[in-house]
């Protein structure tokens, strides 16, 4: 299964312990989104990322891992899936990314999208926000994403 990750799974550490057959396919970018800070995480104590519709953005960039069926069920239960019309956290779904940011090499994914988006957007603490930003660096997104990133604004716990 091939899984688009563009938040706090982009650490390789994390995706390692919740999808340990995990096998790193592309860089992609999810075109027509932008990133967002849109749901609490108690857990986290943040305000944690989540893709929303905009057609004016550059897109969202993150990596495609290959997961086992296995996988996939440990991480629903780490993103708060529990199947289609259940009370979710995230919502998972099939959506399109281009391989390497090439409109040419559309690929298939899934994606975990906030399933109850907060009213507003809100910033997310900086210990999160450099989570995302430290795996965006490690498996080397585009520098003017990560710019982009590091340019957001994060509160203090």
């Amino acid at each position: 299964m091939l899984y688009f990750a563009y938040g706090s799974n982009l650490d390789p550490e994390q995706i390692e312990e919740r999808c340990p057959s995990n096998q790193f396919k592309c860089l992609a970018l999810l075109p027509g989104f932008r990133l967002a800070f849109t749901r609490y995480s108690e857990s986290r104590r943040s305000w944690v990322a989540d893709v929303v519709e905009d057609d004016a953005s550059p897109g969202v960039w993150g990596v495609v891992y290959d997961i086992s069926k296995e996988d996939l069920k440990r991480l629903d239960a780490c993103e708060g899936y529990h199947g289609k019309g259940k009370n979710n956290a995230y919502d998972r779904c099939g959506t399109s990314v281009f391989m390497s940011g090439g409109e040419d090499r559309p690929l298939g994914v899934l994606i975990y999208i906030v399933s109850k988006k907060s009213d507003k957007e809100h910033s997310p603490s900086e210990d999160y926000l450099c989570h995302i930003i430290s795996g965006a660096e490690h498996w080397e997104l585009p520098k003017d994403y990560v710019e982009l990133l590091k340019s957001c604004p994060a509160s203090k716990i």
